[in-house]
């Protein structure tokens, strides 16, 4: 059993929680994920390592479906049944001297870890945030410790510029140039990023972590076509040049996903 150290209510939607895990702290790089169920009974959840300190790891989850709530629900003091890992491949850090992180919603905890292996190897570190509104913008204050600029967006203009990443970056690139980016949020917001950085000339990293579900290849969700080959983001990832990566597949596909999610959530909620 893995106890539950702290507890830190992020927003109404979004917790984090830093749980006693050595061997995960032991051996975990940047760019790995961790599987959990939180009882003998649960599902298991994918889930990004944010931090490590000492032997204990942080994540950071995003209360949307059924066993993500049922986690929410424990508290300091409480036990995890399962927590494995570290799992997947690590990020690969670049040799470059300029870096852009582009961010949006949760999608800032898996790159947390890069954006900091970044800047501990003296990399001039940018980043780049969006969310809905400003209540949705996470670990803004932990990235000021790693980013020597930070520019932010939000849908309804609460925070920073009123609009989209893209919208930023638009801005940005008239007036700075970067050896590398690394894109982590929903499925359409790296399309467009990655689209908007090839007219650039600029690489892109992206992770495929919102299309993970059992963490070992065996569902097949989270298979994803690249330059016509086919990868599974849980082993082959979950981090992969974007530049190949065919989204509008992946769209489709985690769209049909959301909707057997819905269905079995319905049920488990009138059980």
């Amino acid at each position: 059993m893995y106890k539950i150290l702290k507890k830190e209510i992020l927003n109404k939607d979004i917790d984090l929680m830093v749980v006693h895990a050595p061997l995960v702290a032991k051996n975990a790089l940047p760019g790995h994920f961790i599987i959990l169920r939180v009882d003998d009974m649960g599902e298991r959840i994918p889930l990004t390592i944010v931090e490590i300190d000492g032997e204990n790891v942080s994540i950071i989850y995003q209360k949307l479906g059924y066993s993500t709530t049922l986690l929410g629900k424990l508290n300091v003091g409480d036990e995890i049944a399962d927590f494995v890992g570290p799992l997947g491949k690590a990020a690969h850090i670049r040799d470059v001297k300029s870096v852009l992180g582009i961010a949006g919603g949760v999608g800032a905890a898996p790159l947390l870890p890069q954006l900091r292996e970044y800047s501990r190897l003296g990399v001039k570190v940018d980043l780049v945030i969006g969310a809905r509104n400003k209540e949705y913008l996470i670990l803004v204050d932990k990235y000021k410790k790693y980013c020597d600029n930070i520019y932010i967006a939000t849908d309804d203009g609460s925070m920073g510029t009123k609009g989209f990443v893209t919208d930023v970056l638009t801005e940005l690139y008239k007036e700075k140039k970067y050896d590398h980016t690394i894109a982590i949020g929903p499925l359409v917001m790296m399309k467009y990023v990655v689209l908007l950085n090839k007219k650039y000339n600029l690489s892109t990293d992206v992770s495929l972590n919102p299309i993970m579900i059992d963490g070992t290849g065996m569902c097949g969700n989270c298979r994803v076509t690249i330059d016509g080959k086919t990868f599974f983001a849980c082993i082959d990832g979950p981090d992969f040049p974007g530049e190949g990566v065919n989204f509008d597949e992946l769209i489709a596909r985690q769209d049909y996903y959301k909707e057997e999610e819905h269905i079995c959530n319905l049920r488990l909620v009138k059980k």
